[in-house]
C-alpha cells in the first residue's frame, strides 16, 4: 500500500509541473506578442512622423476660406496692380464670398493675369481677373445694373471683377468688396504694364 501511494503522488507531482510548465510557455508567449505589437506600432509612428497612436494629418495644412478669415479677422486686402506698383487697400463685404476668398489669401498670396480678350467687355472701365480653379469659391450672384468706381465683384466661375470708373451694366454678380478711388489709384489701372515676357498684366492680392 505505501508503493502505490508513493507512486499515485509521483504522478500527481509530475502532472502538476507539466501544467506549469504549459502555463508559463503561455505567459511566455503573450508578453512576447505584446512586444512585438509596441514595436511594430513604435516603428510605424516613426515611419509616419507622427507618435505612435496618433493620426496622420498630412493634407490638412489648408484650412478653408472660413477658417482663415476667423482666425485673421481681416477685413481688407492689399493689391498691387504690376510687381511693383503701389499698394492700395480693398476693403472687403460682410459675406462668405469675400471671406473665403481673404482665407485662401491668407494661406498664399495670389498673382493673378489681367485679361483684355473678351470682345463684350468695355476695358475703359472694368479688368477681370481669373482665380484658378483649384479654388472652391462659394457665391450668392444677384442682377448688378449699375457699379462705381472702386466697386469689386466676383462672378463665378473663380473671376473677380473691378470697376475702376462708373458704368452701367447687366450682369449677374457677387459684390465682394471696394476700393477708395482716387486719381493714382485710376492710374495704377490704367497704367499697369504688361509683363515682360508674358504678355499678359498682373494684379497682385495679399494680406497687409
Amino acid at each position: 500500500m505505501g508503493i502505490v501511494a508513493v507512486a499515485v503522488l509521483s504522478v500527481s507531482l509530475l502532472a502538476g509541473c507539466g501544467e506549469n510548465g504549459r502555463d508559463t510557455e503561455s505567459v511566455r508567449d503573450t508578453v512576447t506578442a505584446e512586444n512585438d505589437r509596441t514595436e511594430n506600432n513604435t516603428e510605424a509612428g516613426n515611419l509616419s512622423g507622427n507618435p505612435a497612436g496618433t493620426e496622420d494629418t498630412v493634407g490638412t495644412e489648408n484650412p478653408s476660406g472660413e477658417e482663415q478669415m476667423a482666425e485673421s479677422g481681416n477685413r481688407q486686402l492689399e493689391v498691387r496692380f504690376g510687381d511693383d506698383g503701389e499698394a492700395f487697400m480693398m476693403t472687403l463685404l460682410d459675406n462668405e464670398t469675400a471671406e473665403v476668398i481673404a482665407g485662401y489669401v491668407g494661406t498664399s498670396d495670389w498673382r493673378l493675369p489681367i485679361y483684355e480678350r473678351d470682345a463684350d467687355a468695355d476695358y475703359s472701365v472694368l479688368q477681370y481677373y481669373d482665380i484658378p480653379s483649384r479654388y472652391e469659391i462659394p457665391s450668392a450672384p444677384e442682377t448688378v445694373t449699375e457699379a462705381k468706381a472702386g466697386d469689386v465683384f466676383y462672378s463665378d466661375p473663380n473671376r473677380i471683377v473691378l470697376f475702376y470708373h462708373d458704368a452701367e451694366i447687366s450682369a449677374e454678380y457677387t459684390k465682394i468688396g471696394t476700393f477708395d478711388v482716387t486719381e493714382e489709384f485710376i492710374t495704377a489701372v490704367e497704367e499697369n504694364p504688361v509683363l515682360e515676357g508674358w504678355g499678359n498684366k498682373i494684379i497682385r492680392i495679399s494680406q497687409p
